[in-house]
């Protein structure tokens, strides 16, 4: 009997692979690292085959450790770090450079150049995006530029371009299918919002072969089945796709526009679902596409903070103040507060809304005084405020302040983190009892395209909130420190 969905969520520091069942618990889970490259400052690079084996061990040990049949899947739902850029070819699925990251800043210069040329209002327009490296033209524009061997295979047809679902679905169904979903379309500053079709005129200002391009298929259909893998049997159906941040807004059941949540992984996402049109931002968000799901396309506005998590592990491992990431909310919690001491986390840049990729990591207030427990709570605070910031500009946007935030992602979990960022929004903070919610919502992408669950309706039923935290500071505390935060981030 079928009764679990595969979710398989390939993020930046490695794969989790996910047994869903249909009362939407995890029945098991496996997560297997894979290592980031540097080949120089500001770049970043990962090896798909790299990615690829991780897929397969990960898949392979849950199965195993679980004891599940293969012949118990229904379906695989695939869920992706968006933006990331492959290249392959067609005839043996051999990638040809590695994958260019989304965190890499390589790029900057393209994107100079084309708003130089004036054309970033026409790119906001088609696309809801910003010129900026962290998007995936400008990284395919650098490949066909940098790598003059790479363009003419291009252009004839032997390469395909895809982001990493693209690759995914194209080893899982023996290369059969070239196809990506809407949502990581919407990612590329290639594909039109408001047609949902890849556009001319953008291909033409990237410089980018149209026969380098995956189909764009909704994020709950059929696209092919298991062929010719050494740990899946043929026939399974590979039936849901969606980037990692969209497939987060699904897995939180925020089916209805209005509803928010913020993910907390190596950066920090908050979307909220918008509905059935697009909605332009002021305030230097992003629109995107959610989903598409039994014919209905559903649109976001997004803020994205590139650095979140990373922050954490670089407190880890750059300064070794700490020994795992969990153990920040020890350290911080043995201080009241952060001694005046402001960190602002843009260790790769600021994203919305500032978009400044210039803008490097400042910690200000330093004193004689200054502890570790100190740098530990400013990092949790500088967390939090950029999220703040991220919900302030989404209220000027739609006119309304948000009703309570949805969070889920690994820094989720920090009890202290969650409580600061209720006390700066002033609304409350909800986290669901499962916080894998990317590979969830993957799963129920899947589950919905295969009759696995019947509509939108009886997953909204199954979720369930696990620990909802309230304001509780006051209004001056969280005045000071956001008076000393925007004075950083001026400088920052």
């Amino acid at each position: 009997m079928a009764d679990f969905i595969l979710a398989v969520d390939q993020g930046t520091t490695g794969t989790t692979a996910l047994l869903v069942g249909r009362d939407l618990a995890v029945h098991g889970k496996q997560t297997v690292d894979f290592p980031q490259h540097y080949p120089r400052p500001g770049w970043v690079e990962h090896d798909p085959e790299e990615i690829w084996h991780s897929v397969r061990r990960a898949v392979r040990q849950l199965l195993d450790s679980t004891a599940t049949p293969a012949a118990r899947i229904a379906a695989i739902g695939l869920t992706n770090q968006r933006e990331t850029t492959v290249l392959w070819e067609r005839a043996t699925g051999r990638p040809v450079h590695n994958a260019i990251v989304w965190q890499c800043r390589r790029s900057a210069a393209i994107c100079s150049e084309l708003k130089a040329a004036g054309l970033e209002p026409a790119v906001r327009a088609k696309t809801g995006l910003v010129l900026d490296p962290y998007f995936s033209g400008t990284k395919l524009t650098w490949l066909l530029r940098e790598q003059p061997a790479l363009r003419q295979p291009a252009v004839d047809g032997r390469f395909a371009f895809g982001t990493v679902d693209s690759f995914l679905a194209w080893r899982l169904t023996g290369g059969r299918q070239h196809v990506t979903d809407v949502s990581n379309a919407s990612r590329t500053l290639l594909m039109n919002l408001t047609t949902l079709a890849w556009d001319p005129d953008l291909l033409a200002a990237f410089d980018i072969p149209a026969q380098l391009l995956p189909a764009i298929a909704p994020s709950s259909s059929r696209y092919g089945k298991t062929r010719g893998l050494d740990f899946l049997p043929d026939g399974i159906p590979v039936a849901g796709m969606a980037g990692d941040q969209q497939a987060a807004l699904f897995g939180q059941a925020c089916f209805k526009a209005g509803e928010s949540k913020c993910t907390y992984g190596t950066g920090a996402f908050l979307l909220e679902n918008t509905g059935p049109r697009p909605v332009a931002s002021k305030s230097g968000l992003l629109t995107t596409v959610a989903w598409q799901v039994g014919g209905a396309t559903s649109y976001a506005l997004e803020g994205s903070s590139f650095i979140a998590g990373a922050a954490v592990q670089w407190l880890r491992d750059g300064l070794g103040l700490v020994h795992t990431a969990a153990e920040i909310e020890t350290l911080a919690r043995q201080v009241p507060d952060s001694g005046g001491v402001v960190f602002v986390p843009a260790l790769t840049g600021l994203g919305a809304p500032h978009w400044n990729s210039g803008a490097r990591g400042l910690i200000s207030g330093i004193t004689r005084g200054t502890t570790a427990a100190h740098l530990a709570r400013a990092t949790l605070e500088g967390i939090a405020l950029q999220i703040h910031d991220l919900c302030r500009a989404m209220a000027d946007d739609k006119g309304e302040p948000l009703a309570v935030l949805k969070v889920d992602g690994g820094a989720a979990q920090n009890d202290l983190l969650m409580q600061l960022q209720a006390d700066l929004l002033e609304k409350p903070v909800s986290r669901p009892q499962t916080v894998e919610t990317t590979a969830l919502g993957a799963a129920m992408l899947a589950g919905l395209a295969v009759g696995f669950w019947r509509d939108l309706e009886e997953l909204a039923g199954s979720w369930r909130e696990e620990k909802r935290f309230v304001p509780e500071a006051e209004a001056a505390w969280r005045e000071e420190l956001l008076g000393r935060w925007n004075d950083a981030v001026k400088r920052a």
